[in-house]
């Protein structure tokens, strides 16, 4: 599904990732570990085309991320992938709800219907309904990040990227 081929990221006279190679297959749960500052979100954001890389290059099911346009590769991101920040991003002006099902409105894979039920049916998995209406300020950190997961996950993604999705959250 992802081949990643000697690709390296250097900020400024920083070397982050140098000469990073390997394969990512459909069913696969890869977990990147490493101290803090080791570059684990960096190489999130650069294989799933957030950042740019120095050198190398990254397949995705074949094609090359790094020649995409810019729109094309943001309608990839939208109907191929899931993310899951550290900090959960939200929109201010929205409720916990619409911003969760706005990715499937955006991305049209199915009817609006059927993106909010299966937003309701998210929520309801990871236990947090009772805050649809609320506003982002208006939740825990956790509930927050829980609503994240339901919303990189409302395309029904090809493949899920989290960095540190638990880290809000309580051990149960």
């Amino acid at each position: 599904m992802i081949k990643v081929e000697k690709i390296s990221k250097s900020f400024k006279d920083t070397k982050v990732l140098q000469d990073v190679s390997f394969d990512i297959n459909k069913g696969d749960f890869v977990a990147i570990m490493g101290p803090s500052g080791s570059g684990k979100s960096t190489l999130l954001y650069s294989i799933s085309g957030m950042d740019n890389i120095n050198s190398g290059k990254v397949m995705f099911e074949g094609r090359n991320i790094g020649e995409m346009k810019e729109e094309e590769l943001s309608d990839f991101r939208l109907s191929k992938m899931g993310f899951v920040f550290q900090n959960p991003q939200m929109l201010k002006n929205l409720s916990v709800f619409d911003n969760i099902i706005l990715p499937g409105l955006v991305a049209k894979k199915e009817t609006a219907e059927n993106i909010r039920k299966c937003g309701l049916e998210l929520m309801k998995k990871m236990e947090i309904e009772e805050i649809k209406s609320r506003d982002k300020s208006q939740v825990s950190g956790g509930q927050l990040q829980r609503a994240s997961i339901c919303r990189a996950m409302i395309n029904n993604p090809e493949i899920l990227f989290l960095d540190e999705p638990t880290g809000a959250l309580n051990s149960e």
